[in-house]
Protein backbone atom coordinates (compact mmCIF):
# COMPACT_ATOMS: atom_id res chain seq x y z
CA UNK A 1 0.00 0.00 0.00
CA UNK A 2 1.40 3.34 -1.05
CA UNK A 3 0.88 6.28 1.30
CA UNK A 4 -0.60 8.32 -1.54
CA UNK A 5 -3.47 5.95 -2.42
CA UNK A 6 -7.09 5.76 -1.38
CA UNK A 7 -6.50 2.16 -0.29
CA UNK A 8 -3.97 3.29 2.29
CA UNK A 9 -6.13 6.09 3.67
CA UNK A 10 -9.01 3.66 4.11
CA UNK A 11 -6.60 1.35 5.98
CA UNK A 12 -5.40 4.27 8.12
CA UNK A 13 -8.94 5.40 8.92
CA UNK A 14 -9.96 1.88 9.98
CA UNK A 15 -6.88 1.42 12.18
CA UNK A 16 -7.29 4.84 13.82
CA UNK A 17 -10.98 4.19 14.52
CA UNK A 18 -10.36 0.76 16.05
CA UNK A 19 -7.36 2.11 18.00
CA UNK A 20 -9.48 4.63 19.87
CA UNK A 21 -12.41 2.24 20.34
CA UNK A 22 -10.16 -0.23 22.15
CA UNK A 23 -8.49 0.04 25.54
CA UNK A 24 -4.84 -0.37 26.42
CA UNK A 25 -3.07 -2.83 25.93
CA UNK A 26 -5.37 -4.04 23.13
CA UNK A 27 -4.40 -0.91 21.20
CA UNK A 28 -0.77 -1.89 20.82
CA UNK A 29 -1.72 -5.39 19.71
CA UNK A 30 -3.96 -3.81 17.07
CA UNK A 31 -1.01 -1.71 15.88
CA UNK A 32 1.15 -4.83 15.72
CA UNK A 33 -1.38 -6.76 13.64
CA UNK A 34 -2.04 -3.74 11.40
CA UNK A 35 1.69 -3.28 10.84
CA UNK A 36 2.22 -6.88 9.80
CA UNK A 37 -0.80 -6.64 7.52
CA UNK A 38 0.65 -3.48 6.00
CA UNK A 39 4.00 -5.22 5.37
CA UNK A 40 2.32 -8.35 4.05
CA UNK A 41 0.40 -6.22 1.53
CA UNK A 42 3.75 -5.63 -0.20
CA UNK A 43 4.96 -9.22 -0.09
CA UNK A 44 3.79 -11.63 2.60
CA UNK A 45 6.75 -13.93 1.90
CA UNK A 46 9.07 -11.50 3.72
CA UNK A 47 7.16 -11.71 7.01
CA UNK A 48 9.36 -14.64 8.20
CA UNK A 49 12.46 -12.53 7.49
CA UNK A 50 11.08 -9.63 9.51
CA UNK A 51 10.15 -12.01 12.34
CA UNK A 52 13.59 -13.62 12.27
CA UNK A 53 15.41 -10.30 12.63
CA UNK A 54 13.01 -9.31 15.39
CA UNK A 55 13.56 -12.52 17.35
CA UNK A 56 17.34 -12.39 16.93
CA UNK A 57 17.72 -8.85 18.22
CA UNK A 58 15.10 -9.18 20.94
CA UNK A 59 16.97 -12.23 22.25
CA UNK A 60 20.33 -10.53 21.84
CA UNK A 61 19.15 -7.55 23.88
CA UNK A 62 18.05 -9.80 26.75
CA UNK A 63 21.29 -11.80 26.69
CA UNK A 64 23.50 -8.73 26.49
CA UNK A 65 21.82 -7.22 29.55
CA UNK A 66 22.17 -10.50 31.43
CA UNK A 67 25.65 -11.63 30.34
CA UNK A 68 27.36 -8.35 29.35
CA UNK A 69 29.36 -10.27 26.73
CA UNK A 70 30.63 -8.65 23.55
CA UNK A 71 30.25 -11.85 21.56
CA UNK A 72 26.45 -11.59 21.85
CA UNK A 73 26.56 -8.11 20.34
CA UNK A 74 28.88 -9.31 17.57
CA UNK A 75 26.61 -12.27 16.81
CA UNK A 76 23.58 -9.97 16.55
CA UNK A 77 25.38 -7.50 14.29
CA UNK A 78 26.67 -10.32 12.10
CA UNK A 79 23.14 -11.66 11.71
CA UNK A 80 21.79 -8.25 10.70
CA UNK A 81 24.65 -7.51 8.33
CA UNK A 82 24.41 -11.06 7.02
CA UNK A 83 20.76 -10.58 6.04
CA UNK A 84 21.69 -7.32 4.31
CA UNK A 85 24.65 -9.00 2.60
CA UNK A 86 22.50 -11.79 1.19
CA UNK A 87 19.43 -9.85 0.14
CA UNK A 88 20.95 -6.52 -0.80
CA UNK A 89 24.60 -7.01 -1.72
CA UNK A 90 25.05 -10.58 -2.96
CA UNK A 91 24.37 -9.71 -6.60
CA UNK A 92 26.46 -6.55 -6.31
CA UNK A 93 29.45 -8.57 -5.12
CA UNK A 94 28.78 -11.22 -7.74
CA UNK A 95 28.60 -8.69 -10.57
CA UNK A 96 31.82 -7.02 -9.39
CA UNK A 97 33.58 -10.39 -9.23
CA UNK A 98 32.33 -11.28 -12.71
CA UNK A 99 33.66 -7.94 -14.04
CA UNK A 100 37.06 -8.58 -12.46
CA UNK A 101 37.18 -12.06 -14.01
CA UNK A 102 35.99 -10.79 -17.39
CA UNK A 103 32.85 -12.88 -17.32
CA UNK A 104 29.19 -12.16 -18.01
CA UNK A 105 27.80 -9.75 -15.36
CA UNK A 106 25.15 -12.28 -14.35
CA UNK A 107 27.53 -15.23 -14.03
CA UNK A 108 27.03 -15.28 -10.25
CA UNK A 109 23.52 -13.81 -10.24
CA UNK A 110 21.11 -14.94 -7.53
CA UNK A 111 17.38 -14.60 -8.12
CA UNK A 112 16.78 -12.59 -4.94
CA UNK A 113 14.03 -10.04 -4.38
CA UNK A 114 15.02 -7.17 -2.08
CA UNK A 115 12.68 -7.02 0.95
CA UNK A 116 11.14 -3.56 1.12
CA UNK A 117 12.47 -1.37 3.91
CA UNK A 118 15.18 -3.83 4.98
CA UNK A 119 17.83 -1.13 5.37
CA UNK A 120 15.64 0.98 7.63
CA UNK A 121 14.39 -1.64 10.06
CA UNK A 122 17.81 -3.34 10.15
CA UNK A 123 19.57 -0.11 11.18
CA UNK A 124 16.82 0.60 13.71
CA UNK A 125 17.19 -2.85 15.23
CA UNK A 126 20.99 -2.65 15.28
CA UNK A 127 20.88 0.67 17.11
CA UNK A 128 18.75 -0.93 19.85
CA UNK A 129 21.19 -3.79 20.41
CA UNK A 130 24.20 -1.45 20.47
CA UNK A 131 22.44 0.89 22.92
CA UNK A 132 21.66 -2.03 25.24
CA UNK A 133 25.33 -3.06 25.12
CA UNK A 134 26.43 0.51 25.90
CA UNK A 135 23.99 0.73 28.78
CA UNK A 136 21.98 3.51 27.13
CA UNK A 137 18.85 1.37 26.77
CA UNK A 138 17.27 -1.28 28.98
CA UNK A 139 16.47 -4.57 27.28
CA UNK A 140 12.80 -4.86 26.40
CA UNK A 141 11.00 -7.61 28.31
CA UNK A 142 8.02 -8.18 26.03
CA UNK A 143 8.75 -9.64 22.58
CA UNK A 144 5.49 -8.13 21.30
CA UNK A 145 6.57 -4.65 22.41
CA UNK A 146 9.87 -5.11 20.63
CA UNK A 147 8.15 -6.43 17.50
CA UNK A 148 5.99 -3.29 17.39
CA UNK A 149 9.11 -1.12 17.66
CA UNK A 150 10.54 -2.81 14.56
CA UNK A 151 7.41 -3.03 12.41
CA UNK A 152 5.29 0.04 13.35
CA UNK A 153 3.77 0.74 9.94
CA UNK A 154 4.18 4.55 9.57
CA UNK A 155 7.97 4.27 9.47
CA UNK A 156 8.56 0.61 8.61
CA UNK A 157 9.25 1.08 4.91
CA UNK A 158 11.22 4.33 4.67
CA UNK A 159 11.87 5.66 8.15
CA UNK A 160 12.65 7.87 9.89
CA UNK A 161 15.02 5.59 11.82
CA UNK A 162 13.59 5.86 15.34
CA UNK A 163 15.74 5.21 18.43
CA UNK A 164 14.38 2.69 20.92
CA UNK A 165 14.40 5.05 23.89
CA UNK A 166 12.18 7.52 22.04
CA UNK A 167 9.72 4.88 20.85
CA UNK A 168 9.42 3.02 24.15
CA UNK A 169 9.10 6.26 26.12
CA UNK A 170 5.90 6.90 24.17
CA UNK A 171 4.76 3.27 24.27
CA UNK A 172 5.29 2.68 28.01
CA UNK A 173 3.96 6.10 29.05
CA UNK A 174 1.33 6.49 26.36
CA UNK A 175 -0.93 9.54 26.49
CA UNK A 176 -3.86 10.43 24.34
CA UNK A 177 -2.78 12.96 21.70
CA UNK A 178 -3.47 16.56 22.65
CA UNK A 179 -5.21 19.02 20.36
CA UNK A 180 -1.76 20.28 19.39
CA UNK A 181 -0.66 16.73 18.55
CA UNK A 182 -3.69 16.24 16.32
CA UNK A 183 -3.18 19.62 14.63
CA UNK A 184 0.49 18.91 13.95
CA UNK A 185 -0.26 15.35 12.86
CA UNK A 186 -2.90 16.35 10.33
CA UNK A 187 -0.81 19.24 9.02
CA UNK A 188 2.21 16.96 8.57
CA UNK A 189 0.04 14.37 6.85
CA UNK A 190 -1.41 16.81 4.33
CA UNK A 191 1.94 18.57 3.88
CA UNK A 192 3.67 15.28 3.11
CA UNK A 193 0.99 14.24 0.65
CA UNK A 194 1.27 17.63 -1.09
CA UNK A 195 5.06 17.35 -1.28
CA UNK A 196 4.82 13.91 -2.85
CA UNK A 197 1.98 14.32 -5.34
CA UNK A 198 2.11 18.00 -6.31
CA UNK A 199 5.88 18.54 -6.22
CA UNK A 200 7.95 15.34 -6.20
CA UNK A 201 5.92 13.59 -8.89
CA UNK A 202 5.90 16.70 -11.09
CA UNK A 203 9.69 16.91 -10.93
CA UNK A 204 9.90 13.14 -11.40
CA UNK A 205 8.42 13.55 -14.88
CA UNK A 206 11.23 15.96 -15.81
CA UNK A 207 13.96 13.82 -14.25
CA UNK A 208 12.65 10.64 -15.86
CA UNK A 209 12.49 12.36 -19.25
CA UNK A 210 16.15 13.23 -19.02
CA UNK A 211 17.66 10.21 -17.26
CA UNK A 212 15.47 7.81 -19.22
CA UNK A 213 17.01 8.84 -22.56
CA UNK A 214 20.29 10.73 -22.19
CA UNK A 215 21.13 10.60 -25.88
CA UNK A 216 17.92 12.45 -26.80
CA UNK A 217 18.77 15.45 -24.61
CA UNK A 218 22.33 16.67 -25.26
CA UNK A 219 23.63 19.97 -23.88
CA UNK A 220 24.09 21.70 -20.54
CA UNK A 221 20.52 23.03 -20.19
CA UNK A 222 18.72 19.65 -20.20
CA UNK A 223 21.54 18.13 -18.12
CA UNK A 224 21.29 20.73 -15.37
CA UNK A 225 17.50 20.74 -15.60
CA UNK A 226 17.31 16.97 -15.26
CA UNK A 227 19.74 16.85 -12.34
CA UNK A 228 18.12 19.73 -10.46
CA UNK A 229 14.70 18.21 -11.11
CA UNK A 230 15.85 14.98 -9.52
CA UNK A 231 17.34 16.90 -6.59
CA UNK A 232 13.93 18.46 -6.00
CA UNK A 233 12.12 15.19 -6.63
CA UNK A 234 14.10 13.22 -4.06
CA UNK A 235 13.77 15.97 -1.46
CA UNK A 236 10.02 16.39 -1.81
CA UNK A 237 9.51 12.65 -2.20
CA UNK A 238 11.48 11.51 0.84
CA UNK A 239 10.67 14.44 3.11
CA UNK A 240 7.04 14.04 2.05
CA UNK A 241 7.06 10.38 3.09
CA UNK A 242 8.63 11.11 6.47
CA UNK A 243 6.30 14.05 7.06
CA UNK A 244 3.39 11.67 6.54
CA UNK A 245 5.01 9.06 8.81
CA UNK A 246 5.59 11.67 11.54
CA UNK A 247 2.03 12.95 11.17
CA UNK A 248 0.46 9.49 11.36
CA UNK A 249 2.58 8.54 14.37
CA UNK A 250 1.49 11.73 16.13
CA UNK A 251 -2.18 10.78 15.60
CA UNK A 252 -1.48 7.49 17.40
CA UNK A 253 0.33 9.24 20.26
CA UNK A 254 3.94 8.67 19.14
CA UNK A 255 6.48 11.45 18.62
CA UNK A 256 8.93 10.76 15.80
CA UNK A 257 11.97 12.96 15.21
CA UNK A 258 12.11 15.54 12.42
CA UNK A 259 13.96 14.00 9.47
CA UNK A 260 14.46 17.04 7.20
CA UNK A 261 15.10 20.67 8.03
CA UNK A 262 15.33 22.66 4.78
CA UNK A 263 18.61 21.04 3.62
CA UNK A 264 18.98 23.08 0.43
CA UNK A 265 19.40 26.23 2.51
CA UNK A 266 22.57 24.78 4.08
CA UNK A 267 25.79 26.76 3.66
CA UNK A 268 28.11 23.79 4.09
CA UNK A 269 28.00 20.06 3.42
CA UNK A 270 28.32 19.47 7.17
CA UNK A 271 25.21 21.59 7.68
CA UNK A 272 23.53 19.82 4.76
CA UNK A 273 23.91 16.49 6.57
CA UNK A 274 22.55 18.04 9.75
CA UNK A 275 19.42 18.88 7.77
CA UNK A 276 19.11 15.97 5.29
CA UNK A 277 17.82 12.54 6.39
CA UNK A 278 18.67 13.53 9.95
CA UNK A 279 17.88 10.14 11.48
CA UNK A 280 20.40 8.40 9.18
CA UNK A 281 23.00 11.15 9.66
CA UNK A 282 22.73 10.78 13.44
CA UNK A 283 22.89 6.99 13.13
CA UNK A 284 26.11 7.20 11.11
CA UNK A 285 27.49 9.77 13.57
CA UNK A 286 26.72 7.77 16.71
CA UNK A 287 27.49 4.23 15.49
CA UNK A 288 30.29 4.83 12.96
CA UNK A 289 31.84 8.30 13.11
CA UNK A 290 32.32 8.46 16.88
CA UNK A 291 33.50 4.84 17.31
CA UNK A 292 36.04 5.35 14.50
CA UNK A 293 37.52 8.25 16.43
CA UNK A 294 35.71 11.20 14.79
CA UNK A 295 38.15 14.11 14.50
CA UNK A 296 40.15 13.40 17.65
CA UNK A 297 43.37 12.05 16.14
CA UNK A 298 44.58 14.55 13.59
CA UNK A 299 43.59 15.56 10.05
CA UNK A 300 44.60 12.35 8.26
CA UNK A 301 42.56 10.08 10.50
CA UNK A 302 39.71 12.59 10.41
CA UNK A 303 39.75 12.36 6.60
CA UNK A 304 39.85 8.56 6.82
CA UNK A 305 36.93 8.47 9.27
CA UNK A 306 34.85 10.82 7.12
CA UNK A 307 35.47 8.73 4.03
CA UNK A 308 34.69 5.42 5.74
CA UNK A 309 31.50 6.81 7.28
CA UNK A 310 30.22 8.31 4.05
CA UNK A 311 31.23 5.34 1.88
CA UNK A 312 29.23 3.07 4.15
CA UNK A 313 26.42 5.63 4.10
CA UNK A 314 26.48 5.54 0.31
CA UNK A 315 26.53 1.75 0.20
CA UNK A 316 23.62 1.66 2.67
CA UNK A 317 21.52 3.37 0.01
CA UNK A 318 22.05 0.75 -2.65
CA UNK A 319 24.17 -2.04 -4.04
CA UNK A 320 25.76 -0.18 -6.94
CA UNK A 321 29.10 1.49 -7.47
CA UNK A 322 27.20 4.69 -8.14
CA UNK A 323 26.10 4.81 -4.51
CA UNK A 324 29.65 4.15 -3.36
CA UNK A 325 30.80 7.04 -5.56
CA UNK A 326 28.04 9.25 -4.14
CA UNK A 327 29.12 8.47 -0.60
CA UNK A 328 32.79 9.02 -1.45
CA UNK A 329 31.92 12.32 -3.13
CA UNK A 330 30.25 13.57 0.05
CA UNK A 331 33.12 12.27 2.17
CA UNK A 332 35.53 14.23 -0.01
CA UNK A 333 33.41 17.38 0.23
CA UNK A 334 33.18 17.06 4.01
CA UNK A 335 36.96 16.82 4.15
CA UNK A 336 37.75 19.61 1.70
CA UNK A 337 35.32 22.11 3.18
CA UNK A 338 37.44 22.17 6.34
CA UNK A 339 39.93 24.04 4.17
CA UNK A 340 37.66 25.65 1.57
CA UNK A 341 34.13 26.45 2.82
CA UNK A 342 31.52 26.03 0.08
CA UNK A 343 29.09 28.67 1.37
CA UNK A 344 26.35 29.42 -1.19
CA UNK A 345 27.76 26.76 -3.57
CA UNK A 346 26.60 24.01 -1.20
CA UNK A 347 23.31 23.66 -3.09
CA UNK A 348 25.12 23.16 -6.41
CA UNK A 349 27.65 20.76 -4.87
CA UNK A 350 24.90 18.64 -3.30
CA UNK A 351 22.97 18.47 -6.57
CA UNK A 352 26.04 17.45 -8.56
CA UNK A 353 26.23 14.48 -6.22
CA UNK A 354 22.72 13.43 -7.24
CA UNK A 355 24.13 12.56 -10.67
CA UNK A 356 25.72 9.44 -9.17
CA UNK A 357 22.61 8.71 -7.10
CA UNK A 358 20.17 8.81 -10.04
CA UNK A 359 22.21 7.52 -12.98
CA UNK A 360 22.07 3.77 -13.54
CA UNK A 361 25.83 3.27 -13.93
CA UNK A 362 29.16 5.08 -13.72
CA UNK A 363 29.39 5.51 -17.51
CA UNK A 364 26.12 7.44 -17.57
CA UNK A 365 27.23 9.45 -14.54
CA UNK A 366 30.36 10.74 -16.24
CA UNK A 367 28.43 11.36 -19.45
CA UNK A 368 25.96 13.57 -17.55
CA UNK A 369 28.75 15.44 -15.76
CA UNK A 370 30.33 16.07 -19.15
CA UNK A 371 27.06 17.38 -20.54
CA UNK A 372 26.69 19.73 -17.57
CA UNK A 373 29.96 21.35 -18.67
CA UNK A 374 29.22 21.17 -22.39
CA UNK A 375 29.29 24.35 -24.51
CA UNK A 376 26.11 23.34 -26.31
CA UNK A 377 22.97 24.68 -24.66
CA UNK A 378 20.40 22.11 -25.79
CA UNK A 379 16.61 22.25 -25.58
CA UNK A 380 14.56 22.80 -22.41
CA UNK A 381 12.75 19.85 -20.88
CA UNK A 382 10.90 21.69 -18.09
CA UNK A 383 7.85 23.94 -18.33
CA UNK A 384 6.89 27.19 -16.65
CA UNK A 385 4.83 25.13 -14.21
CA UNK A 386 7.96 23.35 -13.03
CA UNK A 387 9.82 26.63 -12.56
CA UNK A 388 6.91 27.92 -10.48
CA UNK A 389 6.85 24.72 -8.43
CA UNK A 390 10.57 25.19 -7.75
CA UNK A 391 10.37 28.86 -6.72
CA UNK A 392 7.26 28.57 -4.53
CA UNK A 393 8.75 26.16 -1.94
CA UNK A 394 12.01 28.13 -1.98
CA UNK A 395 10.10 31.21 -0.81
CA UNK A 396 8.23 29.15 1.79
CA UNK A 397 11.49 27.55 3.01
CA UNK A 398 13.07 30.98 3.52
CA UNK A 399 10.02 32.10 5.50
CA UNK A 400 10.05 28.89 7.57
CA UNK A 401 13.78 29.27 8.24
CA UNK A 402 13.32 32.78 9.62
CA UNK A 403 9.87 32.73 11.21
CA UNK A 404 9.13 29.03 12.06
CA UNK A 405 5.91 29.23 10.06
CA UNK A 406 4.87 25.63 10.81
CA UNK A 407 4.90 26.13 14.58
CA UNK A 408 3.07 29.44 14.22
CA UNK A 409 0.35 27.78 12.16
CA UNK A 410 -0.39 24.95 14.59
CA UNK A 411 -0.28 27.27 17.60
CA UNK A 412 -1.94 30.25 15.94
CA UNK A 413 -5.54 31.15 15.18
CA UNK A 414 -7.85 28.59 13.63
CA UNK A 415 -8.37 30.67 10.51
CA UNK A 416 -4.61 30.62 9.72
CA UNK A 417 -4.41 26.85 10.19
CA UNK A 418 -7.53 26.29 8.07
CA UNK A 419 -6.20 28.58 5.35
CA UNK A 420 -2.91 26.66 5.19
CA UNK A 421 -4.75 23.34 4.92
CA UNK A 422 -7.04 24.72 2.23
CA UNK A 423 -4.10 26.06 0.23
CA UNK A 424 -2.34 22.70 0.34
CA UNK A 425 -5.49 20.90 -0.77
CA UNK A 426 -5.90 23.48 -3.54
CA UNK A 427 -2.29 22.86 -4.59
CA UNK A 428 -3.05 19.15 -4.74
CA UNK A 429 -6.10 19.86 -6.88
CA UNK A 430 -4.05 21.93 -9.33
CA UNK A 431 -0.78 20.03 -9.57
CA UNK A 432 -1.16 16.52 -8.14
CA UNK A 433 0.08 13.68 -10.34
CA UNK A 434 -2.03 10.53 -10.03
CA UNK A 435 0.43 7.95 -11.26
CA UNK A 436 1.15 4.86 -9.15
CA UNK A 437 4.10 4.04 -11.42
CA UNK A 438 6.05 6.84 -9.67
CA UNK A 439 6.96 5.13 -6.36
CA UNK A 440 8.51 6.73 -3.33
CA UNK A 441 12.22 6.98 -4.13
CA UNK A 442 13.45 5.43 -0.88
CA UNK A 443 11.29 2.32 -1.21
CA UNK A 444 14.19 0.76 -3.10
CA UNK A 445 16.41 0.97 -0.01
Amino acid sequence: MLFNTIQFFVFLAVVLTLFYLLRWPARKYLLLLASYYFYASWNWKFIPLLLSLTIIDYTAGRWIERLRKRWVLIASLCANIGFLAVFKYANFVGATLAWLLGRDPKSFWLNIVLPIGISFHTFQSMSYVIDVYRGDQKAIRSPLDYALFICFFPQLVSGPIVRARRFFRDLFDWHKPTELDVSEGLLNLVLGLTKKMAFADQFAKVADTYFGNLAAHPGWLPAWTGVLAFGLQIYFDFSGYTDMAIGMARLFGFHFPVNFRRPYLALSITDFWRRWHISLSQWLRDYLWYPLGANRHGPLKTFRNLMVTMLIGGLWHGARWNFVAWGGYHGLLLSLERLFPLGPFTFIAANIGWVFFRATNMTDSFHILGQMLHARKGLPIATNTHYFLALLPLALALIEEKFSLFDRLVRGPVWAYATAMALMLFTLELFAVFDVTIPFVYFQF
